[in-house]
């Protein structure tokens, strides 16, 4: 049976046009990008965590298929979308003619990233967590009138640099982060994103890592 690539699953028409409309149906909402920028930043971080990690190409290629695919779901609603978007995995993914046992992988990690009902149970989930939760900048905002921001607008247009470090001396993974306290407290940084750094502290430690966040220089897990 063939491996299924992640360039099979970028060129996929049907995958495309679900990822296209569900960021539109949370852009009708107010909700920050979620197409094809997102995924494929979640895609490329999930797959080089497991890479500076020492786990195998194949399974960072797991990865990168998962962050790609995770929020397809929001194409049906947004409530719930991670158990939505692994169903939608698995009939994608077997119309493909993916291997069962890849389709588990991946479709169990997708169904577990949101930090409302998810946990790690993989490594492929645990990365792609990481990766997710990460992925707090400046260019997801869509609202262009800063008058008009909501808590979320602000804690996102406000991060003007964003770093996910690996360490494997050390066994740490920090997510560095620099925020501009005119444009948003810190408060409102920990209000919105606390829950997902929470659950980032426990993917990493299913990677056997401790999870650290810097903000500005100062430490603060």
């Amino acid at each position: 049976m063939k491996e299924i690539t992640f360039e099979d699953i970028k060129k996929n028409e049907d995958i495309k046009t679900y990822l296209k409309c569900g960021n539109a149906s949370l852009a009708a909402m107010g909700f920050t990008e979620h197409s094809f920028a997102h995924a494929t930043r979640v895609a490329e971080k999930a797959a080089q965590i497991l890479l500076d990690l020492g786990f195998s190409e194949r399974l960072s290629e797991l990865a990168k298929i998962a962050g790609y695919m995770h929020d397809i779901g929001n194409v049906v609603n947004r409530h719930d979308h991670a158990q939505s978007s692994a169903v939608l995995a698995f009939k994608l993914l077997s119309d493909i003619k993916m291997s069962a046992g890849e389709i588990a992988v991946v479709v169990s990690s997708i169904g577990n990233h949101d930090e409302g009902t998810g946990h790690a149970v993989n490594p492929v989930s645990a990365a792609l967590i990481l990766a997710d939760k990460s992925d707090v900048r400046r260019s997801r905002v869509r609202n262009r009138d800063i008058q008009n921001y909501d808590i979320h607008d602000r804690v996102n247009y406000a991060a003007t640099e964003s770093d996910l470090v690996i360490d494997k001396e050390n066994k740490t993974i920090t997510l560095k982060l620099t925020i501009d306290s005119e444009l948003c407290d810190l408060m409102d940084y920990f209000e919105i994103f606390m829950g997902r750094m929470l659950m980032s502290r426990r993917a990493a430690d299913y990677l056997g890592m401790k999870f650290g966040l810097v903000i500005n220089n100062t430490k603060f897990l």
